[in-house]
């Protein structure tokens, strides 16, 4: 059977789509741009992406990389409500920052301590980690207000896997600090929130004081509410202090 040459066309035209499709979407160096992530569960996992300026896909070099959880806020909306805050928000003004970015989105029915979204954003990390050139001694992972929930509980479920780990204005499970002891981990909490109380923190820090641990701060932001992450995204302390941890880390 002879197919018309009409036919023939439209073939042709969904196989090179096809191709087109299947080709791999890789941001340029130093713009962060939107992907998605297809997670074992077949749930689709948004996510916003940035590459160091300076990024070679060679293997020559390796580049820490930076997982950021947005707070509760950053659910309603487009992918690109995620770059409100925080270092995905450098990014997008046209910053240079210095590690690869993965800020993923959380569906407005969940939160980032789930069991379901824990498990999609450690595929999802291990995704980029295996496909780009990621230095895992220097994989660092920070989160505000909600965020600060899920990198509470992240470092607990991953210890070994952060070189440091800065949750801002959330809580966790004290129970957890036997793991979370000999993690560096920087805190930050505005002492006049209203939306997260700062006893979260505080009850954290102690807790794993108590369990022995000497590698946790904790800053305290005098007559702040809940919007700390502002003034603390803005401590370039804090940037070279995960940097120095990395270099201590087993």
């Amino acid at each position: 059977m002879k197919l018309h040459p009409i036919a023939i066309l439209i073939v042709g035209l969904i196989f090179l789509n096809l191709q087109v499709c299947a080709q791999e979407i890789v941001p340029s160096p130093g713009k962060q741009v939107e992907m998605s992530f297809a997670a074992a569960d077949a749930a689709e996992v948004p996510y916003l992406l940035y590459l160091p300026r300076d990024y070679r896909d060679d293997g020559e070099r390796n580049y820490g990389l930076m997982l950021f959880l947005h707070g509760r806020g950053e659910s309603n909306g487009p992918l690109s409500v995620v770059a409100k805050w925080g270092p995905p928000r450098f990014a997008a003004r046209g910053d240079e920052l210095p590690w690869i970015l993965v800020s993923p989105q959380c569906p407005k029915g969940d939160e980032w301590s789930s069991e379901t979204q824990q498990m999609r954003v450690t595929e999802l990390l291990d995704a980029v980690v295996n496909r780009f050139n990621v230095d895992e001694g220097r994989v660092f992972l920070t989160g505000l207000s909600m965020g600060g929930y899920g990198s509470w509980t992240m470092a607990a479920n991953q210890p070994s896997r952060f070189a440091a780990v800065a949750p801002i204005c959330g809580g966790g499970d004290t129970g957890n600090s036997e793991k979370l002891k000999e993690l560096p981990i920087w805190v930050f909490h505005g002492d006049q929130d209203k939306a997260v109380p700062f006893e979260k923190s505080v009850e954290m820090v102690e807790a794993i004081q108590a369990a022995g641990g000497t590698r946790v701060r904790f800053t305290t932001m005098e007559h702040i509410g809940h919007n700390c992450w502002s003034a603390a995204y803005a401590t370039p302390e804090l940037y070279q202090w995960m940097e120095n941890q990395a270099q201590k880390k087993d």
